[in-house]
């Protein structure tokens, strides 16, 4: 199983009681599963990929991604397995305005210790990939909307991980960017055999994947 979490439970404190944001939530996916996780705007869909990401700390319950819980491992270990086994596609981007596209794609492999020059060949090959070619040596500001979404798929997918976790990754484009977008984010998954988990408001893009659930009162249902 690529993905198990049992018993998961998030709150945040509240100005006058507690906020229970996940409650009790057992979940698994396949490897090579796509999963759309569809809500309200508030409901704790950001705070359940990231707490599967192992970007926040879960009050209670287990999670377990390739088999590893990232949570019984120090900080260090747990940095090297978010940088080998999962991959992060957020809604805002947050590509390095600094770097080219290349660079920024090639970044995760620098970090994880990738000869340089290999790591940028392999970023240039998954731009192809994304019809990005021609884009390798631009900056972020130099980029459309789409444009800086695909690069941000190409750096979250450039280590092959097992688990790819995608929050709201085209809510901020436009109706025939975020298709795009949203295709290729597919076609990268479906081709690796990576296991997709997507939040996000939009169900037509959400029926792409292989099973829709609803995160309501803190509990996952079918949509």
């Amino acid at each position: 199983m690529a993905l198990q979490v049992k018993g998961l439970h998030k709150g945040y404190p509240g100005p006058t009681s507690r906020l229970e944001v996940l409650i009790q939530l057992d979940f698994e996916c396949e490897q090579g599963e796509s999963v759309a996780i569809v809500g309200a705007s508030g409901v704790g869909k950001s705070t359940l990929l990231h707490v599967i990401g192992a970007l926040d700390v879960p009050d209670q319950g287990e999670i377990r991604v390739a088999g590893v819980d990232p949570f019984a491992l120090d900080e260090a270990d747990r940095a090297r397995l978010r940088n080998r086994e999962i991959g992060f596609v957020f809604q805002f981007h947050h590509l390095l305005k600094e770097f080219s596209a290349s660079e920024n794609v090639a970044l995760p492999l620098w970090v994880s210790g990738t000869a340089r020059e290999e790591a940028t060949d392999r970023a240039d090959t998954l731009l192809k990939e994304l019809g990005l070619a021609h884009r390798s040596g631009s900056r972020p500001d130099e980029l459309s909307g789409g444009e800086r979404q695909r690069v941000a798929i190409a750096r979250a997918t450039i280590t092959e991980p097992s688990l790819l976790l995608a929050d709201e990754p085209t809510g901020d484009l436009d109706r025939e960017s975020a298709r795009m977008v949203y295709d290729k984010l597919m076609e990268q998954t479906r081709s690796r055999s990576t296991t997709l988990v997507v939040a996000t408001h939009d169900l037509e893009l959400a029926a792409q994947t292989d099973r829709v659930l609803r995160l309501i009162d803190g509990k996952l249902e079918p949509a």
